[in-house]
């Protein structure tokens, strides 16, 4: 008799397709990779689509999907779990990158580079042919269900001396490289997503190619897919587009008043 999933795991399956336009073969180098049970590691620029990408394929493969978002208070205990007071005795409780090795699931770790170095260095056992991961507190070690698998990503253009993946971590990791759809594919996201004509997507999607042209003058980041969908909500909504392009797209940006004169114009071209 089959044993019900564990409802910890349930609540992290996606039930409907995320909406995901393939641009190279990425979708079948994941499904390979995660096949031959091997890591995979996502480079690109915020909001290019790799999240997205993600729960797409965790949908494809009809896998759990726990997702953690990097920052640099995480700790190791985060990740593994911790011992907690319930009811006058302590319990230990799984985290989640425990939680996606005993069920199976996809562990995405996003922005890897965010965390504390000594955090990543729990992953490796997980990377290569053991693996396994160790809770020292409990004195036990755990091997990965067959369905696990870990997946990375960061934005090489954030990369320092200080903030980097380090060769023993990138080594371990099979790498798809993303960047900002073509044109009119992008215009195509921008459009199913948003709910904008492809005539006004078009025109979100030339600003932000104009927008990524001036980088050198001042913006450490171009203008992402995801904002130019947030535009696009924002029109259907009733905003004019300008307005919605000054606020969902220029705005975050930068505020360098030079650098935001130089987008206003750009905006008035276009709109």
């Amino acid at each position: 008799m089959d044993h019900a999933e564990p409802a910890d795991t349930r609540q992290h399956r996606i039930k409907t397709e995320p909406y995901y336009l393939e641009t190279a073969n990425e979708m079948v180098m994941f499904s390979t990779a995660a096949d031959a049970r091997l890591p995979v590691m996502l480079k690109g620029p915020t909001g290019c689509g790799k999240t997205r990408f993600v729960e797409h394929m965790a949908w494809r493969l009809n896998r759990p999907l726990i997702t953690v978002a990097c920052h640099e208070d995480l700790f190791a205990s985060d990740l593994i779990g911790r011992y907690l007071l319930k009811s006058d005795e302590t319990v230990w409780v799984d985290g989640p990158l425990t939680q996606a090795v005993r069920s199976g699931a996809i562990c995405y770790l996003d922005e890897i580079v965010e965390a504390r170095k000594d955090t990543t260095v729990v992953i490796h056992p997980l990377t290569d042919n053991r693996r396994t991961l160790s809770i020292d507190k409990k004195g036990e070690v755990i091997t990965a269900h067959p369905d696990f698998m870990m997946v990375i990503s960061y934005n090489p253009g954030y990369q320092s001396v200080l903030k980097d993946i380090k060769q023993s971590t990138r080594q371990r990791f099979v790498s798809l490289s993303f960047d900002y759809p073509p044109r009119e594919a992008e215009a195509q996201i921008v459009a199913q997503e948003g709910g904008v004509s492809m005539e006004a997507a078009l025109r979100l999607v030339t600003l932000a190619e104009k927008i990524r042209n001036i980088r050198e003058h001042g913006l450490t980041e171009g203008a992402s897919t995801r904002l130019l969908i947030y535009a696009a909500h924002l029109i259907v909504r009733g905003i004019l587009p300008a307005d919605a392009c000054r606020a969902a797209v220029c705005q975050p940006l930068t505020d360098d008043a030079r650098v935001q004169e130089t987008l206003e114009d750009l905006i008035v071209d276009i709109f």
